[in-house]
């Protein structure tokens, strides 16, 4: 990984996350290389599609927008189906959500909306093709994501569907056509999503292809960033899930999303997207099996295997295990974000204050112990600390020796990989930062 980060999306294309027999090449090291540290950094990734895709995409995006536009002005009660994790692998048809003003057509091959009692109804058109487009990046993207966790090539076969599917089978996968549409209240005031509408999906990984930006999904950081705003004709948006985040052990962090319509005024038919959403079969367990033999860590939430139907069924903050979850990936606001200990300190008045340079080097020994460490434990990983004069070239390259466990344990980008007593005390600040969101502005340091 560069040992500075990615100042942006990390941007792949398609054709080179395709591996082929014998030695990886350059190109697919680098890929995969890139993908992984940007679904780290920003819990998703553009993926680049062959030029001639591009059509199908927009083809799509434009039958999904006039599908949406001769519905009704908003669907009858007849045509909103609640929000069941228990039918989750039988949606199919046209479904409404009235409380967000989505409406959605979800195409699962194997399962017909007549099946379901519904008329018969033609997807717009191309979302089938799409299907088949975006189902085997996804695969390529999961054997990607595969090497850079060092399991065996295609360890993810059990828990997907087969291809093509057996008869009678019913695909576990889905792609959607969503429509967001502005509107206004009886106040007039714009209806739009805020941060409580924020969701996880429960999938192994999701493509999404929009035709207006507004997809935001929250980084390492806790920011939210906007993800479509620089798109290509024939680019997509792919993000991880839950079941992801299951299957590897917490490895790979589930993408934490929402979508912004304020900014649709004027568009006559809103925003149209078409996602695809990559499912672990509902007969299948999720386990951590191939993570062990992989030779890492594996914690306690994860060391049983998840029946896949219960797993759709479980709420996120049970998958998440919230308690410790949440400060590295989803952290709460600046406000919010204050510890207890750095309170203690704070108002500690008895003691004398301690010179600056002393006490960053005592907060970066404690956040060492208490956070890095505690990653590193989880993850299975042994520290090895570089020399200051040797890492100075290592943050600049793309295959240093500390690259990898820099990425793995969230390592501050541009922060030499050494002890943090070692660093200089700006590098020492950036350290706590990364680790502590918001110490710099509970702990004065002339």
């Amino acid at each position: 990984m560069a040992g500075n980060g990615l100042p942006t999306l990390g941007r792949v294309k398609l054709v080179d996350l395709i591996p082929s027999e014998g030695v990886p090449s350059d190109s697919y090291k680098l890929s995969v290389s890139t993908l992984s540290q940007s679904l780290a950094q920003y819990s998703a990734a553009i993926i680049q599609f062959p030029v001639n895709n591009g059509a199908l995409m927009r083809s799509c995006l434009e039958s999904s927008c006039l599908y949406f536009h001769h519905k009704p002005s908003f669907p009858s009660a007849d045509s909103i189906h609640p929000d069941d994790s228990r039918e989750w692998c039988k949606t199919s048809g046209y479904r409404a959500d009235p409380q967000m003003w989505q409406e959605i057509y979800d195409f699962r091959p194997g399962l017909t909306p007549t099946e379901l009692g519904n008329e018969i109804e033609i997807p717009p058109a191309g979302l089938v093709d799409l299907f088949a487009l975006l189902g085997k990046a996804s695969r390529d993207i999961l054997d990607a994501i595969s090497f850079y966790l060092n399991l065996r090539s295609s360890p993810f076969t059990e828990v997907l569907d087969n291809v093509p599917l057996r008869n009678r089978e019913i695909s576990s996968c889905s792609i959607g056509a969503q429509h967001h549409n502005l509107t206004t209240q009886e106040d007039g005031s714009l209806v739009m999503f805020s941060d409580h509408d924020s969701q996880v999906d429960r999938t192994l990984l999701t493509l999404v292809k929009s035709d207006k930006a507004g997809l935001h999904i929250r980084d390492f950081h806790g920011h939210w960033v906007l993800v479509d705003a620089d798109l290509g004709p024939q680019e997509a948006i792919v993000y991880p899930g839950l079941a992801l985040y299951q299957a590897t052990a917490g490895y790979i962090n589930p993408a934490m999303h929402r979508t912004d319509i304020s900014n649709l005024q004027g568009g006559m038919h809103g925003r149209c997207s078409v996602a695809f959403k990559l499912m672990p079969k509902s007969m299948t367990s999720l386990n951590c099996s191939e993570m062990r033999a992989a030779g890492h860590g594996v914690e306690a939430q994860f060391q049983l295997p998840v029946p896949v139907d219960d797993f759709m069924q479980r709420s996120t903050d049970q998958l998440l295990n919230r308690n410790s979850f949440a400060t590295f990936n989803f952290p709460a606001s600046q406000e919010g974000s204050i510890k207890p200990m750095m309170r203690r300190k704070k108002n500690n008045l008895r003691c004398k204050p301690l010179p600056p340079s002393k006490r960053l080097r005592l907060e970066a020994q404690r956040v060492l112990k208490e956070r890095v460490q505690d990653i590193a434990d989880k993850k299975g990983i042994k520290l090895r600390f570089c020399t200051l004069k040797e890492c100075e070239s290592h943050i600049h390259s793309l295959d240093s020796p500390c690259a990898n466990i820099r990425m793995e344990i969230g390592w501050p980008p541009g922060v030499p990989f050494v002890h943090p007593h070692d660093l200089p005390n700006k590098a020492k600040i950036g350290f706590l930062e990364t680790y502590e969101p918001g110490w710099s502005e509970t702990n004065e340091i002339e």
